[in-house]
């Protein structure tokens, strides 16, 4: 008996053992515009967590913003959390602004390579560079501010880095999309209107794999960076200071943290995933649930869990370190 039980221990370890080695980390490139909002600071302070856990491995950071010190922020938090070896590129190269509550800040007050957008590497170099490189259809683009940079690469030609086509790269490449703009059943977002909506439009039209959106209205409910964050976060961090600067640490809706909770997570445990139709964007960059048009590709997130449930979550996530 002592030794059918040792056996069945050996057995039930190895199994366990065998699920966590079959848990492969999601590839991640993030997309974001982390200029105007302090959600992608968290959203990126996420990824960094989950890393750290051997959940996500992040490929490379496209900073779509016209901000001049977006993509020196973007390094700076990198930096801290010991990963500045990530690949950065940017959507624009001039005609910037500063206008952030706190990337400026950021950059002059934390460690970084990258002074400013103004010499940081293209975007569509970068995300061609990165699918380029990895193995077929394992790559899960997040992208959480407008679709310009999407845009590019999905209308970028063969080049030096890859024969094929950026719409060919991503159909080879790319495994889904997990995407935080629109408002469902119907409504305007800003990612999709502002400042950009004819790149989202174009995306939906030429994209064919797997995307899930997380609306306006998911993430408007769920609130972080508050006084939990204050109190369980290290004030040298830069995400500390972030939230800090940008309104005293008072909350602010997780619009970009569910795209990354549902691209590493899955929907399962917090969302349901609305698959029953298909996504309509207008020239004006309002958007429309179509159950009359069924693609198979398209799903919205809806709310599961208890609020306070996926709050606490994001929470811990961007508290880590």
């Amino acid at each position: 008996m002592k030794r059918f039980s040792l056996w069945l221990f050996c057995v039930l370890m190895l199994i366990s053992y065998l699920h966590v080695l079959a848990q492969k980390p999601v590839m991640v490139i993030l997309d974001t515009d982390m200029d105007s909002d302090v959600d992608d600071v968290g959203a990126l302070a996420m990824l960094h967590a989950y890393e750290r856990e051997g959940k996500a491995r992040i490929l490379g950071i496209i900073v779509t913003s016209d901000d001049l010190y977006s993509a020196a922020c973007t390094d700076a938090i990198n930096t801290y959390f010991g990963r500045k070896d990530i690949p950065i590129g940017v959507s624009q190269n001039d005609s910037l602004k500063s206008f952030s509550k706190y990337t400026q800040k950021i950059a002059s007050e934390f460690p970084h390579t990258i002074t400013s957008n103004a010499v940081a590497e293209n975007g569509t170099a970068v995300y061609r560079r990165l699918l380029a490189g990895q193995p077929d259809h394992s790559v899960v683009i997040v992208t959480i501010g407008h679709l310009t940079s999407l845009n590019k690469l999905l209308s970028s030609p063969p080049d030096a880095i890859s024969k094929l086509s950026g719409k060919a790269l991503v159909a080879l490449k790319v495994k889904a999309w997990s995407c935080m703009g629109g408002q469902f059943p119907s409504g305007k977002e800003a990612n999709f209107y502002r400042p950009d909506p004819a790149s989202t439009v174009a995306c939906l039209a030429a994209w064919k794999l797997p995307v899930t959106f997380a609306g306006w209205e998911v993430g408007n409910q769920i609130v972080t960076g508050g006084a939990s964050l204050k109190t369980n976060t290290n004030p040298s961090s830069p995400v500390y200071r972030a939230y800090e600067l940008y309104n005293q640490f008072k909350g602010r809706a997780s619009w970009d943290q569910i795209s990354v909770l549902e691209a590493i997570e899955g929907p399962e445990t917090y969302f349901s995933v609305v698959k029953n139709g298909n996504c309509v964007v207008s020239p004006d960059g309002s958007n429309l649930w179509n159950e009359n048009v069924r693609s198979y590709n398209h799903g919205y997130l809806t709310i599961k869990s208890p609020v306070q449930e996926i709050s606490q979550r994001i929470d811990h996530l961007m508290q880590s370190r």
